[in-house]
């Protein structure tokens, strides 16, 4: 694979890691005999559910909150259509800055509420990528504070490689001085898989980064095969709600020359893997999360690699809505190798 955009680089990564050090967790790993018997090899996930506000995006939104207090700004916005908007109020709050926060009408309530609770000011938009991207242009302009994008945002895309950095030795340990092989991550806007791919790929290049993307949400997919950066071709619904977001100017380099493969992965694939990981694991996911499962649980995955071993998968986050989730885990199927045969499309 190509050199990533030089937008972010390990350099960068290391940095952030240094810089919100003393802000964030350094999330712990866990294991599966279930899922490991199921598919054959010896998987690690990485439980970024257990990460401050829930979710990986605390990484990447307090090391830019961070840079742009450096820079002399007190203010600081982004649109989310919740855990980056949480991720942010918290930064936000943590040192000691003002946050904005856009939030699409049809966001999670809970993830809504959490925004609120941490003394963010929310201001709800129109649930499509271009109102929530004006609103939020709208805002800088008036308050004059930095836009800390979710995903495409250089400083956010260097703060969620600090998963990459800590997961490659977590796992080192884990298997006795053995690399790992694989890392599955969920994409939607791109940022975490891109700083990953950035972290993993420059300190084990041979390691493969496999995106793991929902069907109802393809543009990765689809801009990877095609080579040129694409919207969302239809309108978009998925289970896995934070994973609705687009690849950016920034994230779609690294995703093109970086990430080996993309797996598109059905919605009661995404239901099934979620509630897997819920009673077996006792970890309660969100979907967005559960999507990273599902491909390293599919036949697709095992037959295209088959002599794989070592796969950590990032479980993302745990903010769901449980009045909606509830019905979704009770009316999935068990994850199996049967239900998980020919689902998923590789890009």
């Amino acid at each position: 694979m190509g050199a990533p955009s030089a937008v972010v680089d390990l350099v960068a990564v290391q940095a952030a890691a240094d810089r919100i050090r003393p802000f964030v967790h350094r999330t712990p790993v866990m294991t599966s005999e279930f899922l490991d018997g199921l598919t054959g090899m010896s998987l690690l996930f990485k439980c970024e559910l257990f990460q401050k506000t829930g979710s990986f995006k605390a990484r990447g939104l307090m090391n830019g909150a961070l840079q742009a207090k450096a820079r002399g700004i007190s203010c600081v916005v982004t649109h989310s259509s919740g855990n980056a908007g949480q991720a942010l109020a918290w930064a936000a709050r943590s040192a000691k800055m003002e946050a904005i926060i856009v939030v699409p009408t049809d966001a999670p309530a809970v993830k809504k509420a959490a925004i609120e609770s941490y003394g963010a000011m929310l201001v709800m938009c129109e649930p499509s990528n271009a109102a929530r991207e004006a609103m939020a242009d709208k805002i800088v302009a008036e308050k004059g504070a930095a836009l800390v994008h979710p995903s495409n945002d250089p400083d956010v895309i260097a703060g969620q490689g600090t998963i990459g950095l800590e997961l490659v030795v977590q796992a080192r340990e884990h298997w006795a001085g053995s690399d790992l092989e694989a890392v599955v991550v969920p994409l939607g806007g791109g940022g975490m898989i891109g700083g990953i791919a950035v972290a993993v790929k420059a300190l084990l290049p041979s390691c493969l980064v496999i995106g793991a993307e929902p069907a109802n949400a393809d543009d990765a997919f689809r801009s990877k095969a095609d080579g040129k950066l694409l919207n969302h071709d239809k309108p978009v619904k998925t289970i896995a709600d934070g994973l609705k977001t687009t690849l950016g100017t920034n994230t779609f380099p690294i995703v093109q020359s970086l990430v080996d493969e993309i797996f598109l992965v059905e919605e009661d694939d995404i239901a099934s893997a979620t509630r897997s990981v819920w009673e077996r694991m006792k970890l309660s996911i969100e979907p967005s999360a559960g999507i990273g499962v599902a491909v390293a649980a599919s036949a697709a995955f095992r037959a295209k690699y088959p002599n794989l071993k070592r796969v950590g998968v990032i479980l993302c986050g745990g903010n769901s809505d449980l009045a909606a989730l509830g019905g979704i885990l009770a009316n999935a199927k068990p994850l199996s190798a049967e239900a998980m045969a020919k689902r998923q499309r590789i890009a």
